[in-house]
């Protein structure tokens, strides 16, 4: 039946072809007939109007069939159809082909950029250009290699990367670093403050106030306690609010200082572009004008806004110096520059290099042969106008990524409960909630060592107790008090330049709350918080030197893991410091008969001899090492008493005198280098001090300073040593006289010698003279400079004529005349 269809319609076509008819066949009218299926689906794909007519359909391939296109055999000569009959029996070969289902559309590969499409699943995209990095072809005729052996050895470098510790001059240098980063943090914050201070800056900013909140910030007396601290929250409240909407974050504030792991990474290393602008006062000014900028010059604004309503205010920073410790975050790597760019941008630069004159259909054409008709390319779509707009889009502002916890904040004078209350409107928008502003240890934005809050008259104080909830267990750590023995004096001195000299109640009271604070901290819950705690310590981080008192109760326990034993956690008070004796003898003490040591030190490899080390000097009696006692097991150290006028004395024929205590009784030490010359004069029995040892390597020297002599000739001793510094005074003076003395004959002795000579001689004749004179000096020095110049350069000249500096006759020869 198919067969006889076919055949029909070949004759039909034939005969309507020849007769050159414009009647419409049946098959004709089918094909202009487009289904209204497919009209939407040719308006859903957005078909191109000039889409042309004679492009010939795509085939469906067989399951299974390859991409290759096969060689066609050639067709026997006497089958050679017309060209017309030909395009006419492809039309006709897929009239009777029903119409594909939905769900198993079909799309064709005609190249390798569809495949690549497929993979990206990038539907209705067309890569009329090929992507310029792209080796398909070759990337999927490589065989796929699995190594077990290479994963087996890469696998441990994903352990964690342990730094190594820095040495004791790195951790000097960076400790003289961070004191004076702290410095010039101090140093900007306080002028930030006073900027906060500026008339104009709060003329601006009074604007925003409405009585209402004025009101609210400004309480009445005639109010409850609990009135006035409501009333004042609940315009803070309003205030913030207000400035929250009005108020634009459009750059990046001040972020935590970190190190660099290496010198490399600071070379090309620049600020961000958003990074904070204001550096000047009129810029302070103008940002209090546009209401935008960072937000530590929002916090800013925000201070100076309160203080202009009457509003007791502190302008609070968490200062951000660069760590002197090893454990912090590193700056990291700079970033690189870009290389091979990925797929998705190959094609954005794709469709920007796009020529636009390239014709729609082209561009469409694999769009259009996936609706799966064969007239599908063939149907024009009435182009649909765009109005052009007029307006531009406005920009996108740029995403600032900061820390989630601010730097700077404000704190509000509760004056009902004579308290400190924190305030910050743009980060946290918390009000009276201390706890929100510390961030976590693993920010790399923000870390809170010391927060300093300065005061309208530029009074500044520390309130790092009142934010931090662990100071004692980790935040101590990262601040100068625990690098240095002599920290927290340093920070204090450096805080008194922002002092107002003296202490208010309300200081007291403040300094009471933080007090407070710091003893109500808990107890740690990991062991490495107990490291260098102030107030708990555990027996595994105990120095050398140091051990617990005999008896000493546990305030509890800690364990390492849910498997790991369970330690002991003691107070730092009952930890005692134990030393050598030594060592106490140098501290003026000795260790009491029949003693138990209190602890044995294991002896080093390499014992240092050091003054600061207790065990310097190994005793080779103790086989356990060197037994070390607490100040309990001590006594005083005295020495024999002097008798009769005579200083007992070491072998040396000195006496030890390391502290005062340790003079004998009797006697009396006089401090001078003169001592031993006087007492020598006066006859009286003596003895060199010897105050101590200078070290140099492990080679120590004694140094011997004033000498001690019977407390009834130490009035004579000092007396004969004043008559010595007298007679040296006396003949300094002497030397000193005859040298002016005889600088002034010298002198006299000239101006005599002038005299005679000017004697019979005008003042004007004289000054000619003089001047001539001084005209021939400088003659006579100038001709002696070129006569030097000239005997440098002959000697450079050959010698064939010379010969010792002397002239050569041909005539003579060695001083004999030649016949």
């Amino acid at each position: 039946m198919a067969g006889r269809k076919r055949a029909a319609s070949r004759n039909h076509a034939t005969s309507a072809t020849a007769s050159g008819s414009s009647r419409p066949t049946r098959s004709s009218a089918r094909r202009s007939g487009v289904p209204d299926i497919y009209r939407e689906m040719l308006v859903e794909a957005n078909a191109q109007p000039n889409a042309t007519l004679s492009e010939r359909p795509l085939k469906r391939r067989r399951p299974g069939q390859r991409n290759e296109q096969s060689p066609k055999k050639p067709n026997p000569p006497e089958a050679t159809p017309k060209k017309e009959d030909v395009d006419d029996e492809d039309d006709i070969q897929f009239e009777d082909v029903p119409p594909p289902v939905a769900t198993v559309q079909t799309v064709y590969r005609d190249s390798e950029e569809e495949e690549d499409d497929d993979e990206m699943q990038f539907e209705d995209v067309d890569f009329s250009i090929p992507p310029p990095n792209l080796d398909t072809a070759e990337d999927g005729s490589k065989d796929l290699e699995l190594n077990f052996s290479a994963r087996a050895t890469e696998s441990p470098r994903k352990t964690v990367d342990r730094r190594k510790p820095i040495s004791k001059e790195e951790r000097g240098r960076r400790v003289e670093i961070h004191k004076t980063h702290l410095l010039c943090l101090l140093a900007h914050v306080a002028r930030r403050n006073w900027w906060c201070n500026d008339e104009a800056v709060q003329d601006n900013l009074r604007t925003l106030l409405t009585k209402k909140m004025v009101t609210y910030l400004n309480p009445g007396t005639h109010l409850s306690q609990f009135g006035r601290s409501n009333s004042l929250k609940e315009g803070l409240q309003q205030v913030g609010t207000m400035y929250k909407t009005k108020y634009q974050i459009t750059e990046r504030g001040i972020r935590r200082a970190l190190w660099a792991e290496n010198e490399e990474y600071l070379q090309n290393y620049s600020l961000p572009d958003d990074a904070e602008s204001t550096l000047e006062k009129s810029d302070f000014l103008e940002a209090a004008k546009s209401l935008s900028g960072s937000r530590d010059v929002g916090a800013q604004l925000y201070c100076a806004l309160l203080r202009s309503a009457g509003v007791e205010a502190r302008l609070v920073c968490s200062l951000q110096p660069l760590s002197f410790t090893s454990g912090g975050l590193p700056l990291g790597k700079p970033p690189k520059a870009k290389g091979k760019l990925s797929l998705v941008e190959r094609y954005a630069q794709q469709q920007k290099n796009r020529s636009p004159v390239d014709s729609p259909a082209e561009s469409s054409s694999s769009v259009h042969r996936r609706l799966g008709h064969p007239n599908a390319t063939a149907f024009h779509v009435p182009p649909i106008p765009i109005a052009p707009s007029s307006r531009e889009a406005p920009p996108v502002p740029k995403k600032i990524r900061e820390s989630a916890y601010p730097i700077y904040w404000v704190e509000v004078l509760d004056e009902a409960h004579q308290k400190w209350q924190p305030a910050d409107p743009l980060v946290t928008n918390s009000f009276w909630k201390p706890q929100k502003m510390e961030p976590p240890a693993s920010d790399r934005e923000n870390c809170m060592t010391y927060v300093v809050a300065f005061e309208a008259d530029g009074t500044a104080k520390d309130v790092t107790r009142r934010y931090a909830k662990a100071y004692n267990a980790k935040t101590r750590k990262m601040r100068i008090e625990s690098a240095e023995a002599t920290g927290e004096r340093w920070w204090r001195k450096a805080l008194r330049a922002f002092s107002r000299g003296y202490v208010t109640d309300l200081d007291q009271i403040e300094n009471n709350e933080l007090t407070a604070l710091e003893l109500r901290e808990p107890m740690p819950r990991n062991i490495a918080d107990f490291k260098d705690h102030p107030v708990y310590v555990l027996e595994r981080h105990l120095r050398r030197n140091e051990v617990l008192v005999p008896g000493a109760s546990a305030s509890g326990t800690v364990g390492a893991g849910s498997t790991a034993p369970l330690e002991k956690i003691y107070r730092r008070k009952d930890v005692r410091i134990a030393r050598s004796r030594d060592k106490w003898y140098r501290m003026g003490r000795q260790v009491l008969p029949n003693e138990i040591p209190a602890k044995f030190l294991p002896k080093r490899a390499k014992p240092k001899a050091d003054s600061l080390d207790d065990d310097g000097d190994d005793d080779p009696s103790e086989p356990n090492g060197t037994p070390i006692y607490t100040y309990d097991q001590t006594v005083q150290f005295k020495h024999p008493p002097v008798v009769d006028g005579r200083v007992p004395k070491n072998r040396f024929k000195n006496i030890d005198l390391y502290v005062p205590s340790m003079v004998p009784e009797g006697g009396a030490y006089v401090a001078d280098v003169l001592g031993a010359r006087a007492a020598f004069i006066l006859g009286v029995d003596y003895a060199p001090a010897l105050t101590g040892f200078h070290f140099k390597g492990r080679q120590g020297t004694a140094v011997l300073h004033g000498v001690v002599v019977a407390a009834e000739y130490e009035e004579a001793v000092r007396a004969v040593i004043d008559g010595l510094k007298d007679q040296a005074a006396e003949l300094e003076k002497q030397q000193r006289t005859r040298e002016v003395l005889k600088a002034w004959r010298l002198f006299l002795m000239n101006l005599r010698v002038r005299q005679r000579i000017w004697a019979d001689v005008d003042s004007e004749e004289e000054d000619n003279t003089q001047n001539s004179m001084d005209l021939d000096n400088g003659k006579a020095i100038a001709n002696e400079h070129e006569l030097e110049d000239e005997v440098h350069h002959q000697s450079d000249d050959s010698n064939e004529d010379e010969a010792g500096g002397f002239m050569i006759d041909d005539d003579y020869a060695g001083g004999f005349v030649i016949d």
